[in-house]
């Protein structure tokens, strides 16, 4: 039996069997995905012990799902029926920071913004900082090729990621990737395992790039009627030539939100809060970025002398979906468009708010196009879900007509793939469906997600 076979090759503190445990590790923050019951929680500490897992559940046939931290907002962590959920959180090691090379070799359990401390210590910086950096893990971050506030200028997880250490769907441990500033031998596997969400194999180790820490940041804030002009704000910062090292919106339901949680007084001057940093010393990029607020129709708009101040809007930013989801179910969408059809896109998802009769609150990355609708019902309302349902579906649609992509940095899991389908079309799935086929022979790697596939497993204990 499988829970046998386990605790001849680990030791027995490694695997969790208590319901309560389980339930606690079904599911990530995806309140509207779908997730079954595991069979057990593997929780190893070293590559060896994840390799005999996995080389257990191959022996088994039983689906192995690969969990971090838990804070993925699509599905992609959620349990099958029967299945083994294999957690990296005890994988906690920063096993090096070279400030000669510029790179750091870290477990995958570590946590963001641990590795970004520990980076500080020598003057460098990790750039990737997804809103869940305090709690989320580099190895999930790999897993959804993760963005973040400064990734409008720095770029996302995959321009970080030099090299992996993974355990194969065919239960090999492997290294992939380079520790060298240029390497083009052979197929990039190492990329190919960033954002694929545990379905090509199981990481235990990862080797990111380091930059210089960057100067300090002046911040720009500017109070907007609607979504709409702030969308334009962002578009002519774009089109004057400016690159933000942040460019977030916050719109009136997420301030009333966290106002409500945390007493901020945020929510009492604007409709629409757009934030801008600018790590450019003299200035010039924060002032260009307040005259673009200003043109697009800006209440108010400053460039902040107060850093405590600066701060708190942008850990406003951060709290805004925790302080939602106090209000009920949340509905989370993740779609990215071309920047310059921003306003457009924004116009579409107010119009799908009334059109469905739903509470559609904003957030967004929106210096770079990746807007994050979250919608909005009341638990146990099971019209306002249909609604929401609906709401979602269209967004996603208008996404696609504006030639945009159905998520840009939250990953596919359950709630996008039928997305996907939409946007890859029937020969590009054939061709994701043929290198997950290859990669994992027994088809035991977090199926169900991504390109599809069953979604319960056939455990036997």
């Amino acid at each position: 039996m499988l829970i046998d076979d386990l605790h001849t090759v680990l030791p027995d503190d490694r695997i969790v069997r208590d319901p309560d445990v389980l339930r606690s590790y079904a599911h990530d923050e995806a309140e509207w995905a779908p997730y079954g019951e595991p069979v057990a929680l593997v929780r190893p500490r070293t590559a060896d012990e994840v390799q005999a897992t996995v080389r257990q559940c191959i022996k088994h046939g039983t689906p192995i799902v690969p969990r971090g931290a838990g804070t993925g907002l699509s599905g992609g962590a959620n349990a099958l029926s029967g299945c083994v959920v294999l957690a990296t959180d005890r994988m906690t090691a920063i096993k090096e920071i070279d400030p000669v090379e510029r790179l750091a070799v870290v477990e995958p359990g570590v946590v963001n913004d641990d590795l970004r401390a520990a980076c500080a210590e020598h003057g460098l910086w990790y750039p990737p900082d997804p809103a869940s950096s305090p709690w989320s893990t580099i190895g999930g971050n790999v897993a959804t090729n993760a963005g973040g506030v400064c990734c409008v200028k720095y770029g996302v997880t995959r321009d970080y990621v030099l090299g992996l250490q993974i355990v194969t769907g065919t239960g090999e441990l492997v290294r992939l990737g380079r520790r060298t500033a240029k390497g083009v031998a052979g197929y990039d596997l190492a990329g190919l395992m960033v954002g694929s969400e545990g379905t090509l194999g199981v990481i235990t180790e990862i080797t990111v790039r380091l930059r210089a820490k960057r100067a300090p940041e002046a911040t720009v804030a500017g109070y907007f009627d609607s979504t709409v002009a702030a969308g334009e704000a962002a578009a002519a910062i774009r089109a004057a030539g400016i690159v933000p090292s942040a460019l977030e919106l916050v719109d009136r339901h997420c301030l009333a939100a966290v106002d409500a949680w945390k007493n901020m007084g945020l929510s009492a001057d604007a409709n629409v809060v757009l934030l801008g940093r600018s790590d450019v010393p003299g200035g010039h990029e924060a002032a260009v970025m307040v005259e673009c607020f200003e043109k697009a129709g800006a209440t108010w708009a400053a460039q902040s002398t107060d850093e405590a101040e600066a701060d708190a809007l942008f850990a406003a930013r951060r709290l805004a979906y925790p302080a939602l989801e106090r209000l009920g179910p949340v509905l989370t969408e993740d779609v990215c468009v071309p920047t310059h059809l921003v306003p457009d896109m924004l116009a579409r998802i107010d119009a799908a708010a009334q059109r469905h009769n739903t509470q559609i609150a904003n957030i967004a990355h929106i210096g770079d196009g990746n807007l994050h609708p979250l919608l909005i019902t009341p638990s146990g309302d099971d019209d306002a879900q249909r609604r929401a349902q609906a709401a979602f579906d269209d967004i996603v649609a208008d996404a696609l007509a504006l030639g945009g992509t159905v998520t840009g940095e939250h990953g596919v899991g359950l709630l996008k793939r039928p997305g996907l389908e939409k946007e890859l079309g029937p020969a590009v799935l054939d061709l994701h469906q043929a290198v997950k086929n290859a990669l994992d022979p027994h088809g035991i790697l977090n199926p169900g997600k991504v390109v599809g596939g069953p979604l319960s497993g056939n455990s036997t204990e």
